[in-house]
């Protein structure tokens, strides 16, 4: 197939884009520049765009091409949406848009997450943003027939990302670093929580197994791990894989949001909510889809990347202070 990654140089979608390649697809990356952490594939084409500003540049660009099925990675906005449905309405048999399975209703009224339950994110407007984008390509869908295959994943990690409930998204190292140095670690509520985290690359498996298949379109796919694990469960096999000690405050969300502005999202609006997701959806149409690659395997993967990757170690040192106020002013509670 030719396929045309919008973005694919990203966490996610630089493992899609390495296992399209393997699949021996032609694969075109419209991409703004390469990732510092992550390249193009060797025999991929990249169309280099700013699709955020370039729209002139980009109609030319596109101009002599058609795509068996366009993915993109980077849309977060109705606009991106509008943008997207005028440059491919003719140009791919498939539209793939990357949501979030955080869209998914928070409180959830049912443990068990499918592809039904209902978008609705009162806490984080990225997970708007999302629900948002999907109805404008569900309404274009049905009144114009526009492609459109909806894929929400949930917290998918790689190599260079060490995922956590409190942490730096920007500079995962520095969790790990508290970590190698005794210090104390936040873990929100009482640690009992239930959450799931993806391989990238077993959710690459999903994805490039949807792309050409006709009754995908028109339907939405969560694509992510089995495993189940509590916060405590994900903390304690960091600890062990670094040979530490465990150092864990347990704190409440809605304490950590009245310091961290970000936390009302990302935590209450996400973390804080016991997930487990129900694949067969996914299984049903891609039967080869089988993730591999379990918390304790990934988690090491990533901690060797780190040691091999030593400029990545960067630590985030706004986040220990923030980490280190909100650890003082909650024992403070208790003194």
């Amino acid at each position: 197939m030719k396929l045309l990654f919008i973005g694919g140089t990203g966490l996610i979608s630089s493992a899609c884009s390495e296992l399209a390649v393997q699949c021996g697809h032609e694969l075109f990356l419209l991409n703004r520049s390469s990732s510092a952490k992550y390249s193009a594939p060797k025999h991929a084409a990249v169309l280099q765009a700013d699709i955020h500003a370039d729209t002139a540049h980009l109609s030319a660009l596109l101009a002599d091409h058609r795509f068996d099925a366009v993915i993109d990675f980077i849309a977060f906005s109705p606009q991106d949406i509008e943008r997207d449905i005028s440059l491919f309405q003719e140009k791919t048999d498939q539209f793939v848009f990357i949501s979030s399975a955080s869209a998914y209703q928070k409180p959830v009224k049912n443990y068990l997450i499918t592809e039904e339950t209902p978008l609705e994110n009162p806490f984080w407007e990225y997970s708007r943003n999302k629900i948002a984008c999907e109805e404008k390509l569900m309404d274009e869908f049905r009144a114009n027939g526009f492609p459109v295959t909806i894929i929400r994943p949930s917290h998918t990690y790689g190599p260079s990302q060490i995922p956590s409930a409190a942490g730096s998204w920007q500079h995962p190292w520095t969790l790990i670093d508290r970590m190698k140095r005794g210090q104390p670690v936040i873990v929100p509520g009482d640690g009992t929580s239930l959450w799931v985290l993806t391989w990238n690359e077993d959710f690459a498996v999903g994805l490039l197994g949807l792309l050409g298949n006709k009754k995908a379109i028109g339907e939405a796919f969560q694509i992510t791990s089995d495993e189940v694990l509590s916060w405590d469960q994900i903390h304690l096999e960091m600890v062990q894989a670094l040979g530490q000690t465990p150092n864990v405050v347990h704190i409440p969300g809605d304490f950590i949001a009245r310091f961290d502005n970000d936390a009302i999202g990302s935590l209450i609006g996400d973390k804080s909510n016991s997930v487990v997701f129900d694949n067969s959806k996914i299984k049903r149409f891609v039967p080869e889809y089988n993730c591999k690659v379990n918390w304790s395997e990934g988690l090491r993967r990533s901690l060797a990347w780190f040691e091999a990757h030593p400029q990545f170690r960067t630590i985030d040192g706004e986040s220990n202070q923030l980490w280190d106020r909100i650890i003082g002013e909650y024992k403070k509670a208790f003194s």
